[in-house]
């Protein structure tokens, strides 16, 4: 079964809908810098290869992915291109509306660039519930993964760090630069944290300023956290562990 719906023509999506019980998966990422390392199009692919793996274990649709989130701290580096927020809102929600008029009623939408597209995610989750009549449910892999990273020896959640480095090295270790990758541990600050698996995390969360973002620049070429710790079968297991939990979240819907 090939699980995209770009890949498929519009009457084989009948026996595709009824199969998925009216559900599909929309992949969301963005197109940002990921150090000297990792593709820019990292975040997009990780919610990719989320989506394909776990729409082939439940039989359900998987949307063309969004390409594009809200990036506007990583502009400091070339290839990044940013999409204000309420542009964002109103394209997914044109996803889900027209999805939602050829008879799609769930959606899982998955969240490949972490904290910063979620809020405008929300957003466009409620105004779809409450116009469209859908069920809507995010599905966000750092918040996915808390119970196992400390377990897999990884830092805390930074950007082009171990974590996401790990993961893209065993999907796609052609993309992976290893020799390019330099360290850059987060800093600790009281009270605030992005990192969902640390308990003061109060998910305060604003993006970095230009000059803030330029240090991370200077110190590691846009890395924040340690690359170095990158392996392949913690990789695996980190996604298989969120492959397991997103097929779990379709059988909720689907219930």
């Amino acid at each position: 079964m090939n699980v995209w719906l770009q890949d498929n023509s519009w009457d084989e999506l009948a026996e595709l809908k009824k199969r998925a019980q009216n559900l599909i998966i929309i992949p969301v990422g963005s197109t940002e810098q990921h150090g000297g390392h990792l593709p820019l199009g990292t975040d997009t692919m990780v919610a990719m290869m989320l989506a394909e793996d776990a729409a082939q274990q439940a039989g359900v649709v998987v949307a063309p992915p969004l390409w594009f989130g809200w990036s506007p701290h990583h502009m400091v580096l070339p290839g990044t291109i940013t999409v204000r927020p309420e542009i964002l809102i109103e394209v997914l929600y044109d996803v889900i509306d027209s999805l939602q008029k050829h008879g799609f009623s769930k959606f899982v939408v998955i969240n490949g660039h972490r904290i910063v597209n979620i809020p405008w995610m929300q957003l466009t989750a409620e105004r779809a519930q409450r116009l469209l009549g859908v069920k809507v449910v995010l599905f966000d892999p750092a918040y996915m993964s808390k119970t196992i990273v400390s377990s897999l020896g990884y830092g805390p959640v930074g950007h082009s760090e171990e974590i996401e480095t790990s993961h893209m090295l065993y999907k796609h270790p052609e993309l992976v630069h290893l020799a390019k990758a330099r360290d850059n541990p987060p800093a600790k600050h009281n009270l605030y944290s992005v990192d969902p698996a640390y308990p003061g995390d109060t998910l305060c969360y604003v993006p970095s300023t230009a000059c803030d973002m330029q240090k991370s620049v200077d110190a590691a070429g846009g890395t924040t956290g340690s690359p170095s710790k990158t392996n392949r079968e913690q990789g695996q297991i980190y996604h298989d562990h969120l492959v397991h939990n997103l097929v779990a979240v379709i059988w909720q819907l689907q219930g």
